[in-house]
């Protein structure tokens, strides 16, 4: 599914949301174990992944997060 379509924008946010969501509620787990679970939830694709966690990495570059 492509992330310009509607329903991959749709599926990406909701795995943004949800990874934010796991990392507050679990931050003593690690990225990539809250990746794994958003992955395994919301039924991501490899490709779907691997661009959620450039997407991720991104965001935490800009934001100055490290972890």
């Amino acid at each position: 599914m492509s992330q310009n379509s509607p329903r991959g924008r749709d599926k990406f946010k909701r795995a943004v949301q949800y990874f934010s969501d796991m990392v507050e509620s679990h931050p003593q787990k690690s990225r990539i174990e809250l990746l794994q679970k958003v992955q395994l939830q919301l039924d991501l694709s490899p490709d779907e992944c691997e661009f959620l966690i450039k997407y991720l990495s991104n965001e935490a570059v800009m934001s100055g997060i490290k972890g």
